[in-house]
């Protein structure tokens, strides 16, 4: 008997111990797996600032030459997002566990980020693209706010399938007139298509090396109720004097306000941003309009890292600022570049309480 109460009693401890070593393997296989195994989901988190007005790696960031420029004594701080994970490079489980834990962080589902069909090289051509249209079109915006001439020609960069566009216009086409009214900015080509409505226009082109004329027919916007030709078109600027920007790394439209902002603030005597410290984001159109971004709550948070005391974010952002203003940070809200600038203006003299603060203050 006491032999065969130890046999049981043996036995019962081997399997507890085979249990637990089952138990140990199962979750060493679970952590290698969270490693090693690839997971949907993308991770911002916050980035580095730069100032527009400073300089970045010895050399001014915004740079102009052919005209008179001026310094600053303060800081316009364009502001970054670090992305993990996506086409480029997919992140674990572990790492998206760890994003979701930490409150500075945001953790997206990969295709509410990126077109699954692209390749990482197609995101950063297309983000590189994006950077370089921002570029042009901050200075297209900061010279239209100080009233400086420049001139604008429309390129057809593609037609719209199905609209009456499509087999008429071709990538390349250059747009000169409109019923014989010379073309020189998109705005009023906008509004000569909304006045001449269903009648359709009469459109000059410059293809290669010919000018021909075409009758186009209008398409209307479901959306906004304009009428349209039915191509997508990519505006060239002719500046009077040459801007460089010094920053390779960054991509996208976001830094367009703040670029915009560092053009007039370089072109204008005395410091617009006195000694201040100022972040922001917001994409710009060359007619000034203030656009939201992603990741605004990460460059709120790489915003007051950096030391920056007031931050301008676009409206269309207010609804994911609130709760999320980091200590000592004050978020005044824009619409436009006028908006922008007089938010500046009014914090370097420390007089911002009358500003919309996407409901902050």
């Amino acid at each position: 008997m006491p032999a065969s109460g130890g046999t049981s009693r043996w036995s019962r401890w081997r399997k507890k111990q085979s249990l637990e070593s089952v138990g140990l393997l199962g979750t060493a296989a679970l952590l290698i797996a969270g490693v090693v195994l690839p997971a949907p989901f993308v991770i911002e988190s916050s980035g580095p600032t730069f100032n527009t007005v400073g300089q970045f790696e010895d050399h001014q960031l915004v740079s102009i030459e052919g005209a008179q420029t001026y310094p600053s004594d303060g800081k316009l701080d364009l502001t970054t997002v670090y992305v993990k994970g996506g086409p480029a490079g997919q992140v674990n489980a572990v790492n998206v566990l760890l994003g979701w834990f930490n409150p500075t962080d945001t953790v997206l589902p990969q295709d509410a980020v990126y077109d699954p069909t692209l390749t990482g090289q197609e995101v950063d051509d297309s983000n590189a693209a994006a950077m370089q249209t921002s570029q042009e079109d901050s200075v297209a915006a900061a010279l239209d706010y100080l009233d400086e001439p420049y001139k604008t020609t429309l390129q057809v960069h593609a037609s719209i399938p199905d609209t009456p566009a499509d087999g008429v216009l071709e990538p390349g086409d250059t747009l000169l007139a409109m019923d014989s009214e010379p073309i020189t900015e998109l705005d009023q080509l906008r509004d000569g298509l909304d006045e001449a409505g269903d009648k359709g226009i009469d459109l000059t082109l410059q293809r290669g090396d010919e000018t021909v004329t075409r009758h186009l027919d209008l398409t209307r916007s479901e959306d906004t109720g304009r009428w349209q030709l039915g191509v997508y078109l990519t505006p060239e600027y002719d500046f009077p004097f040459t801007v460089d920007f010094e920053l390779e790394q960054v991509g996208g439209p976001s830094a367009g306000m703040m670029f915009a902002l560092g053009v007039i603030e370089e072109l204008t005597p005395g410091s617009m941003v006195g000694s201040e410290h100022v972040a922001g984001t917001g994409t710009i159109t060359p007619q000034g309009e203030v656009g939201p971004i992603g990741g605004i709550r990460q460059k709120l948070e790489g915003s007051a890292d950096a030391g920056a005391r007031y931050f301008l974010a676009p409206s269309g952002n207010c609804n994911e600022v609130k709760g999320y203003v980091p200590d000592g940070l004050d978020v005044i809200e824009v619409e436009t570049l006028g908006e922008a600038v007089n938010a500046v203006e009014q914090a370097a003299v420390g007089n911002i309480s009358n500003l919309p603060s996407c409901g902050t203050r």
